[in-house]
């Protein structure tokens, strides 16, 4: 998901006319050209070649809409053709210290409607704590009850969920494969609305639409539904309906088990194994089917940090796969097309680092552009103000409109919150991607769940405790840099650009502040469950 924010940045340091007549300085008619110095060069060169790239995404939001509008016709609600005798099915629910979640998704995935001799679930436990025992006795029940349920636990995290699936493959059964998540609830006509696209030897996967659970239980959730919402509405939507290269998404979809052996299996190099597999086996020749009318339940991060770190996963996970396949994908027999958008699918997250650089550089540049005149403001700004910040507003709001046509206005006032969100992802992000840059290796970071729905729920007090570390800390300090922007704005008469300055200073104190708030909360929590336990001891 990339950064959505950086014409604030461009917004922030323009000067405003009245800022330049207060202090007696006219324009011509050209913009009244001032001689910079070598200084000045060295801040704007560098600033708005950022800029630049970043509005080359931003460009990019305009196409995907485009491309959708134009193909969206093509996307398939149904199978073209039946199968006369189904295939056998594999689910694999890979499971990681789940113990709020387990429960719900083994009752929903054994609900699925399909003939139970055709059908095999597996439960890949990599669990640590109470999740094991516990899960291990539920899928005893269920196999007790007569349900194809076979349960994997490992005593290691090799090749984390990549390792767990892998080795779930050496005794599937199945012809396809479908996946679920720990937090999903698979609808009970998934399997029934989806194997038969496979009838077409050709299709490798079937994905489907992620839908929330818990989308209305705070401002955050409702932020994430309308971020994936755009990434499964317009970018699917417009990549499948066009032949472009797309991703599974590493849960509610199913894949043909010959089509990941084709590909070379599920490798763990990279954190997003989903779509380093996708590449894989789309390089072979794999179609791959989106399938927007059948949606998923699943549950959103309720927390700042959870969302954090879910997405700094994501961003690291995919910048791995750049590194590692575009050379190939370049070098490739395909389309100049296709390799573009695998280009800009792979690589927008290098915007959180270059979002870092454009942050340090925007209080010098607003010194610098003090003095400029209205004429390149307008020639130089108004493109990039159109290319980013136009095509943020467009792009989300278009996502809900196609998927809430009589209540999608009411997404308009979150846009606020969507754009401080962009900033609050930006140093978490930026730390994932130059780790990625730089070939170093991280542990799989599990996004907590909860079990809850529409309404938030308070977990056990020593369960998934956060250690956020420094991350909080450097939030903080770097939306006091804003705050001081502002006060330098208020004084150089600036005041257009002091809205701006403050999405960037409630995007970063959110950020920390919200993290550091629940980790107290949580120690707390801590404290008195351990008090209380050490009260009941006997004696």
């Amino acid at each position: 998901m990339e950064i959505f924010s950086p014409v604030f940045a461009l917004l922030a340091a323009q000067p405003t006319l009245g800022s330049r007549l207060m202090n007696g300085i006219f324009d011509d008619t050209f913009g009244g050209i001032y001689k910079l110095s070598a200084f000045d060069w060295a801040m704007l060169i560098p600033y708005f070649s950022i800029l630049f790239i970043l509005s080359i995404y931003g460009v990019h939001r305009y196409e995907t809409i485009r491309r959708y509008r134009k193909y969206r016709k093509n996307l398939l609600q149904t199978a073209p053709k039946l199968y006369e005798q189904l295939p056998r099915v594999t689910i694999q629910l890979p499971l990681y210290n789940e113990r709020f979640v387990v429960e719900r998704l083994l009752e929903e995935t054994t609900k699925i409607e399909y003939p139970r001799e055709l059908l095999q679930i597996q439960v890949l436990d990599d669990s640590t704590d109470e999740t094991h025992p516990y899960t291990e006795r539920l899928c005893n029940e269920y196999s007790a009850a007569g349900f194809p349920i076979q349960y994997k636990h490992r005593t290691n995290r090799h090749g984390f969920k990549a390792g767990a699936l892998q080795e779930g493959l050496e005794t599937a059964t199945g012809e396809l494969i479908a996946i679920f998540d720990a937090d999903f609830m698979p609808p009970v006509d998934f399997l029934t609305r989806t194997v038969n696209f496979f009838t077409d030897p050709e299709v490798g996967v079937v994905q489907t639409r992620w839908s929330y659970l818990n989308k209305e239980a705070n401002i955050l959730t409702q932020v994430e539904a309308m971020l994936l919402d755009g990434h499964f509405v317009l970018e699917h939507g417009a990549r499948c309906g066009s032949g472009l290269f797309f991703n599974f998404n590493g849960t509610a979809g199913v894949l043909r088990r010959k089509m990941i052996d084709d590909a070379g299996g599920w490798q763990h190099e990279t954190l997003t194994e989903d779509s380093d597999l996708s590449y894989r086996a789309q390089l072979n020749g794999w179609r791959f089917v989106y399938v927007p009318s059948v949606d998923c339940p699943s549950e959103l991060p309720i927390e700042t940090y959870g969302f954090q770190v879910q997405q700094a996963r994501w961003a690291k996970g995919l910048t791995q796969v750049a590194k590692k396949l575009l050379p190939r994908i370049l070098k490739a027999d395909l389309p100049l097309r296709v390799k573009v958008e695998a280009f800009m699918h792979l690589t927008p997250n290098i915007t959180y680092p270059l979002m870092i650089i454009v942050s340090m550089l925007m209080l010098p540049v607003m010194i610098v552009r003090f003095y400029m005149g209205v004429f390149q403001m307008v020639m130089i700004d108004m493109p990039l103000i159109v290319a980013s910040f136009w095509s943020i507003s467009a792009f989300y709001l278009y996502a809900q409109r196609e998927l809430y046509p009589k209540s999608w206005w009411k997404a308009i006032a979150f846009l606020p919150m969507l754009m401080a969100a962009g900033v609050a992802l930006t140093v978490s992000n930026s730390k994932g991607v130059i780790e990625a840059i730089l070939g170093i290796q991280s542990s799989f970071a599990r996004t907590a769940k909860y079990g809850n729905g529409t309404q938030q729920v308070r977990v056990a007090p020593t369960a998934y405790r956060r250690r956020s570390g420094w991350l909080p800390w450097i939030e903080i300090a770097i939306g006091g840099y804003f705050l001081f922007m502002i006060d330098f704005a208020v004084d150089t008469y600036n005041f257009f650009a002091i809205p701006f300055l403050l999405l960037f200073v409630c995007g970063y104190f959110w950020a920390g502040f919200s993290t550091l708030y629940q980790e107290y909360r949580d120690k707390l929590q801590w404290q008195r469950a351990r008090k209380l336990a050490e009260a009941q001891l006997p004696g």
